[in-house]
């Protein structure tokens, strides 16, 4: 008998719908500089050897532990070297990353897949996000001698400074989230 209470971790499927379909050895290399900017950036992309071997490029930030003592390995080599990299890494028996780096420093990490299954979902970007990654800046301001109390304000411009979005709330965490388009 199974007991359904209990959560089961994700699986690779879970991994593909939450990171994005896995590039091949060799997709990864025709476009290495682009995932290599995209993981310093904080993405994680699914690289994977064979279809069973799935290793993923990270940002620094999701590598656990001291990095000192890593390997670190040139991007340079490690573009020319990737299937035996994701072998490395995915292999049971050794599962530290390895450290990608630029003038000897690390600016990326190749690490097993298996460490993201169990880690929770990265979470969605918020409105406010979304705005400042399409170019608009997002200025905060606060009323503090509003009748119920101090109001905060955020209002998001576009780049030739038009009104796009604008929220409000008691702290600026409810503004954030209260950033909504504004109607043209």
């Amino acid at each position: 008998m199974i007991n359904d209470s209990v959560a089961q971790p994700p699986s690779y499927a879970e991994l593909h719908a939450r990171y994005g379909t896995p590039l091949g050895v060799e997709e990864a290399r025709a476009g290495w500089g682009t995932i290599v900017k995209a993981a310093r950036s904080g993405e994680t992309i699914l690289v994977t050897r064979e279809r069973w071997e799935w290793a993923a490029l990270v940002p620094l930030s999701q590598v656990s532990g001291i990095l000192s003592g890593l390997p670190l390995v040139p991007l340079s080599t490690a573009r020319a070297k990737l299937g035996d990299l994701v072998r490395q890494v995915t292999q049971p028996y050794d599962e530290s990353p390895v450290l990608l780096g630029r003038h000897r420093t690390p600016v990326a990490a190749l690490i097993s897949a298996r460490d993201l299954i169990n880690r929770a979902a990265p979470p969605s970007r918020t409105d406010a996000e979304a705005m400042l990654l399409d170019g608009h800046a997002v200025t905060l301001t606060c009323d503090p001698d509003a009748p119920a109390g101090p109001v905060f304000s955020a209002v998001a411009v576009d780049r030739e400074g038009g009104v796009v979005a604008a929220g409000s709330g008691a702290d600026l965490r409810e503004a954030l989230r209260a950033l909504t388009p504004t109607r043209d």
